[in-house]
């Protein structure tokens, strides 16, 4: 189970190399530092499409003008979606409007000229709304579209396009799950995902309705 709200919580955590000795650039670039410390001090990682994620930390040492990136993992490479300047005290805001539903790796990269360090904050969850049911009962035991057979605690999700073994992040009030698609269907018009009953179980979900998807 994934925690975390659509809001920011508070966290602390560093990358450790050896300690600093800086000096200001004259030509207003990053200064010479050799990083020792990464803070993340908040973060809002879990957002509905359209809202943006925020990192918020202090990198050490504390001084002006390193620079801040915040990075996601898109299949094996990393891509910047944000940057800033540490201000007074190491100080650094980072911020991303989300346009595509995603569940990614992040981190945060703070460099100078001659060094850099790196932290892991999580994942990037974004998500959209999707029309879900769920089911089971009656079932157990009947093979799944991706191989194996329906069981009362078996997790996964039955969709109709997705790759089988996809995984997808799905969130239902506070409570959110990361799932497989080991099915196909549902055949019903407009929903897209189907929960086997222990996915539902754990997220709460009751009938069908809206529910939050990664993908």
């Amino acid at each position: 189970m994934i925690a975390g709200a659509l809001s920011l919580s508070a966290t602390t955590g560093a990358t450790a190399t050896v300690p600093a000795v800086t000096h200001a650039d004259t030509k207003g670039t990053a200064p010479t530092a050799t990083i020792a410390r990464v803070g993340v001090d908040k973060r809002r990682l879990n957002v509905r499409m359209g809202q943006r994620v925020a990192v918020v930390g202090t990198a050490q040492p504390g001084v002006p003008g390193l620079i801040a990136s915040l990075q996601i993992r898109r299949g094996s490479h990393w891509r910047t979606i944000d940057r800033d300047r540490t201000g007074t005290g190491g100080r650094y805001v980072l911020r991303n409007r989300m346009h595509t539903p995603m569940s990614v790796p992040a981190r945060v990269v703070v460099r100078s000229r001659d060094a850099r360090a790196r932290k892991r904050i999580g994942r990037v969850n974004a998500f959209r709304y999707a029309h879900a049911s769920w089911y089971g009962p009656g079932l157990y035991g009947n093979h799944l579209g991706c191989g194996g057979r329906l069981t009362y605690s078996r997790l996964g999700v039955a969709n109709k396009t997705l790759p089988c073994g996809t995984k997808v992040t799905l969130r239902h009030g506070s409570r959110a799950i990361r799932v497989r698609v080991i099915d196909r269907g549902p055949y019903v018009a407009g929903r897209e995902y189907d929960l086997t009953e222990a996915t539902a179980r754990r997220l709460h979900f009751h009938g069908h309705g809206a529910i939050l998807t990664t993908r």
